[in-house]
């Protein structure tokens, strides 16, 4: 599949939505020129659901610091983001204009900014306490709180990317439809997502999952959406065995802590290391592999 090309440069000025009365405008800030509506600011940051900025529904804000000493060097954070930065790249080279919904701690969108430094950014979140850790990551992007099930902006981006976010929302259905109204015409959305139901426990409840994933039914909701599926991969395909492993030893642990399950010894740590490193070999010969723990699936607006 060739790299979309984007045609022109789409402005974050530009296609707002208000919230309150949905008159489209063009404007630097977010006051409606129709009825003067202006979204509470929480933290410094715009605020489009304020009523559920702190909600503990979906993920729990405590998490966010701890995710911060966790994530650099740990190998699946950076396993992921290599495989996201080599798929952008290969479908998207010349994106303008990027979306990040759930962005949390920011270290995927700062490993983007990385690879793209002339890319705008936009990134949003739920609860706004994680909004303040990505900003720290990075500071040039342009910081929303936001419900995905009701984004007030339309055909504004190049791509949308949302990573291991979809699965913490009861409406995934409706949030796909959202991005579909967000993205541009010949734009495209990333996303990554947990696989496999055979791998469901008390991991996923106390990360406060809804679902993993099958490749089909995720696929079918991006279709229904108004999405062409490009392309979709398994990833942590190596070490699928070990996570069959470590679900079945984690059930007769006592803990309901959503984090207990991601550090590990650095000695185990650098194995693994190793081992994603070698995957990422087959992904770069852009392979879909047929099983994982985790799916990636990129998909283009018709």
């Amino acid at each position: 599949m060739s790299a979309i090309a984007f045609q022109t440069e789409v402005s974050v000025t530009e296609n707002k939505i208000c919230p309150q009365c949905q008159t489209h405008f063009s404007a630097a800030n977010w006051d409606c020129p129709v009825c003067g509506y202006t979204p509470n600011t929480i933290n410094g940051y715009p605020a489009f659901a304020p009523e559920v900025a702190n909600s503990d529904d979906m993920y729990l804000a405590e998490y966010f610091e701890r995710l911060m000493a966790i994530e650099p060097g740990h190998f699946w954070f950076e396993a992921r983001n290599t495989l996201l930065i080599h798929t952008l790249r290969r479908f998207f080279p010349k994106m303008q204009q990027f979306m990040e919904i759930g962005c949390g701690t920011g270290f995927a969108l700062h490993g983007i900014h990385q690879a793209f430094p002339n890319t705008s950014l936009t990134a949003t979140d739920l609860l706004v306490d994680g909004l303040s850790f990505a900003a720290s990551r990075v500071p040039v992007a342009a910081f929303l709180q936001m419900d995905a099930r009701d984004i007030p902006l339309q055909a504004a981006f190049d791509v949308i990317g949302s990573f291991d976010v979809l699965e913490h929302i009861e409406e995934d259905e409706a949030v796909l439809q959202q991005m579909a109204k967000a993205v541009r015409p010949n734009g495209g959305i990333l996303l990554t997502v947990p696989q496999h139901r055979a791998l469901w426990s008390v991991i996923d409840e106390q990360a406060m999952h809804k679902r993993r994933y099958t490749r089909q039914e995720l696929m079918t909701k991006v279709e229904k959406a108004g999405f062409e599926v490009l392309f979709a991969t398994s990833f942590v395909t190596l070490l699928l065995p070990m996570m069959y492993l470590s679900r079945f030893q984690y059930q007769f642990r006592a803990s309901a802590d959503g984090l207990a399950h991601l550090p590990v010894s650095s000695a185990l740590n650098g194995i693994f290391r190793v081992v994603m490193t070698a995957e990422m070999v087959m992904h770069r010969m852009n392979l879909s592999l047929p099983a994982g723990g985790s799916l990636l699936l990129v998909a283009r607006k018709r």
